[in-house]
């Protein structure tokens, strides 16, 4: 008899699997069956019946484990790109479940019942808390830097300096992103000195805009220069910032004090006062929000930037918008520490500490230990945050595998598998109990 004729049907195989669409158990149980009959046109034994079905689980496992799904950051990094950079508040999720369940106002005007903006809303919010004229919100900051540069400077000069062609996660060039928004690139300066002098004297009648970059994501130390925002508009074109982290006021006047961290961060507000027509950011770094693309500035260059054909394909959607409008409400109101973000930087080290002597007391050899967070997402280089967490020696090779199977993702310091207690919220202490315990 055909060997092959002994191997369970898909029917049979799928029978005994559970936790994905039933499509995708089909999907797992074929894979697991052709597996077994390549096995056997190579002269191999015929896989059992449990055989086959383990393996058909392990490749519904595999899938599930690719699927979106919420995990503890225990890492120290606050704003993990990969693991989502900002997290939500209740109040936050709540306001984007008010306007995702239903109908909303999105893009109309209730006042005159007409059609209204959906830059009405977050984005004039966002405006006012940083004293610009107008403000509207994108899908990312790549896609507010590309959209502003489009409609601004298409097929016209850009003056920027070398110091700033600065790179990002992904690949993202300014460079390149020049060249997709058809404006063309005047590169200023040396890599570590760029005076005014170097602006004024690329300054042509057909420059747009001056460009201003953040580098966010690395620090130049040493014998170095740059031109402020406001001896940047001195000059007269138009002053484009790209502040990429998003930090609304560099005095944070939503907190008590500024943290010391932060070091010298500029603000948003800071930027727009110093004269810059548009200054764009991201939503989901330091503002605390989720992920968008924030540009605020000048009433005319933002309406001229709504008005580009490209705006309607990078727009956020009413769920991003909902966040976004509860975050701004959230600083206009003078207290950011319910947004989990600044809650996570400022708690103070030794409720941090108390924290992780009530986790190691559970977890067999788990020890405190002093640590340094940092904030991430490309914001902040180089500075790190006091911080505290519990550590334990792996009795297992794959102890960090075993502790991200069990939900938290954690770093390794010393030989030993450490949980950041910074970045992780209170609520989650006893998931961080069961995925040490793991190691």
């Amino acid at each position: 008899m055909d060997p092959r004729r002994t191997l369970p049907s898909v029917e049979r195989v799928v029978s005994e699997l559970a936790g994905l669409p039933h499509d995708l158990l089909v999907d797992a149980a074929r894979a697991a069956i052709d597996a077994a009959r390549a096995t056997i046109a190579a002269g191999g034994a015929p896989p059992t019946e449990d055989e086959v079905i383990a393996d058909a689980a392990g490749r519904v496992g595999r899938m599930a484990v690719r699927r979106l799904q919420p995990l503890v950051n225990a890492t120290g990094v606050l704003l993990h790109t990969n693991l989502g950079r900002a997290p939500l508040g209740d109040d936050a999720m709540a306001a984007v479940a008010d306007v995702a369940r239903g109908a909303s106002n999105l893009e109309l005007n209730l006042e005159t019942g007409g059609r209204g903006s959906r830059h009405e809303h977050a984005g004039a919010l966002l405006a006012r808390a940083c004293s610009a004229e107008a403000g509207m919100v994108v899908n990312n900051n790549a896609a507010a830097v590309l959209l502003a540069l489009g409609a601004l400077a298409r097929g016209r000069e850009v003056v920027v300096s070398r110091g700033e062609l600065v790179e990002i996660g992904g690949g993202f060039r300014v460079p390149d992103i020049m060249a997709e928004s058809r404006c063309r690139l005047v590169e200023v300066g040396t890599t570590n000195r760029t005076r005014r002098s170097d602006y004024e004297t690329a300054l042509t009648d057909d420059t747009a805009l001056v460009l201003k970059v953040h580098a966010s994501n690395y620090r130049m130390v040493g014998f170095t220069e740059t031109t402020s925002i406001a001896d940047l508009a001195s000059l007269g074109p138009p002053v484009m910032v790209d502040a990429g982290s998003g930090l609304l006021d560099e005095t944070t006047p939503w907190l008590p004090t500024r943290p010391a961290w932060l070091h010298d961060e500029p603000g948003i507000r800071q930027a727009i006062d110093a004269g810059a027509a548009v200054v764009t950011f991201s939503g989901d770094k330091l503002l605390g929000g989720p992920q968008a693309g924030i540009i605020v500035g000048r009433a005319d260059a933002i309406a001229t930037i709504a008005r580009h054909p490209l705006a309607r394909a990078m727009r956020a959607d009413k769920m991003t918008l909902a966040a976004l409008q509860h975050t701004a409400s959230v600083y206009l109101s003078g207290d950011a520490t319910a947004i989990p973000l600044w809650r996570m930087a400022t708690t103070p080290v030794d409720a941090l500490r108390a924290r992780a002597e009530r986790i190691a007391a559970e977890v067999p050899g788990a020890r405190v230990v002093d640590t340094e967070a940092v904030a991430g997402g490309g914001s902040l280089p180089g500075l790190t945050i006091p911080s505290a967490g519990v550590a334990v020696a792996p009795t297992r090779p794959d102890a960090l595998a075993a502790v991200r199977r069990g939900g938290a993702i954690a770093r390794v310091e010393g030989g030993r598998v450490v949980c950041d207690l910074r970045s992780v919220d209170p609520d989650d202490d006893r998931l961080v109990v069961a995925a040490l315990a793991r190691a």
